[in-house]
């Protein structure tokens, strides 16, 4: 045997034994989750139909029969995935309204606790499904919040009482804007409420929708749908949007409501000390070109100015207006002129 074959042969068996011990080689810089919201609410569905089978059928191996138990599994395996990020949170009920983890920091335990002694035993029978009416409820809880809502819904979609459920939906997401955001696991098995529960993901920018039974039997999808909502990741190699904050019609001052998100910025380019931080100014259509060229720089100065007063150095920061010219929404509308009126902060690798 050859010393060239004797060589290959030995590598070959090095590569065996890290694999049957799980060594693996190095990997790409690893990834940093930001948050994109600051608040969740897990709100179940506590109806009568919640007590019927999901899709006519047994679902044996999902621990249960009934949408009801298989949508409180599906909120506590929600809950084993939700990354320490500093959020606020609170779980709630609708049919009937209920606080059953009061709002306040994110703790998994309290959570889990929190979810515990949801009923699941119900009599179905004189019980309705007032889903718009749950909405509504929900509109004192999410006024005390500040920051950006994610309203996690695990429901079938149906509604037979009080105020439509997608009326419901569009008057809060009217009222709030960019700051709620409706994320569905849905148990939708008629197509009323498949119809409903669309419309509803579909109302707010991140669009989170994932039917109940993939979410229980797929870790992956599970993951993919926290990420849609909750956080995003970050790699040192890459420029990533960490996230937005948005401004008042001609106006460049940055509003109090956006100083968390700014401060998280801060926090994060201070832990990756290597990168750059990148901030882009954008406009709506409304005035000249010229005009909203110099008024979208002076949206990214603010917020360079508010990163160097917390300690970034200012020659790590690329602060750049676009004006008008990329738009992340239609401009026909006053909502996606508000969505236009933004500076989007990134954060790159230094050349």
């Amino acid at each position: 045997m050859n010393g060239k074959l004797m060589k290959n042969m030995r590598l070959a068996a090095a590569v065996l034994v890290m694999v049957l011990l799980g060594t693996v080689l190095p990997a790409s810089a690893a990834k940093k989750m930001v948050p994109k919201v600051d608040n969740f609410i897990l709100f179940l569905d506590q109806s009568s139909s919640m007590k019927f089978t999901y899709k006519e059928k047994r679902q044996i191996d999902l621990g249960g029969q009934s949408k009801i138990v298989l949508a409180k599994s599906a909120m506590v395996e929600f809950n084993k995935l939700v990354p320490n990020l500093k959020y606020t949170s609170g779980v709630f009920t609708f049919a009937p309204f209920k606080q059953y983890g009061a709002v306040g920091p994110y703790n998994k335990t309290a959570v889990e606790k929190a979810i515990d002694p949801i009923d699941i035993y119900y009599d179905q029978y004189g019980r309705m499904t007032p889903m718009g009416l749950g909405l509504m409820d929900l509109d004192k809880t999410l006024a005390g919040l500040s920051g950006k809502t994610a309203v996690v819904l695990f429901t079938d979609g149906d509604d037979n009482l009080g105020m439509d459920a997608v009326a419901a939906a569009q008057q809060l997401q009217a009222k709030y804007g960019d700051k709620l955001c409706f994320m569905v696991v849905s148990f939708a098995d008629n197509q009323h409420g498949q119809d409903q529960l669309r419309k509803i993901a579909a109302l707010s920018p991140c669009h989170c929708i994932v039917e109940g039974d993939v979410f229980l039997r797929n870790q992956a999808a599970r993951e993919a749908f926290l990420r849609c909502g909750f956080y995003d990741e970050i790699e040192d190699t890459e420029s990533v949007v960490f996230r937005s904050i948005y401004f008042d019609f001609d106006k460049s001052n940055i509003k109090s409501e956006f100083i968390p998100v700014l401060d998280e910025g801060v926090a994060v380019a201070k832990s990756k000390g290597a990168a750059r931080v990148v901030l882009e100014g954008h406009t709506d259509s409304v005035g000249s070109v010229a005009y909203n060229q110099a008024l979208s720089e002076r949206r990214a100065n603010s917020v360079k100015n508010y990163f160097v007063k917390k300690g970034i150095d200012a020659g790590s920061i690329t602060a750049v207006g676009y004006g008008k010219t990329r738009p992340r929404a239609s401009n026909a509308t006053a909502e996606g002129r508000k969505l236009n009126r933004r500076v989007e902060i990134k954060f790159a690798p230094m050349n």
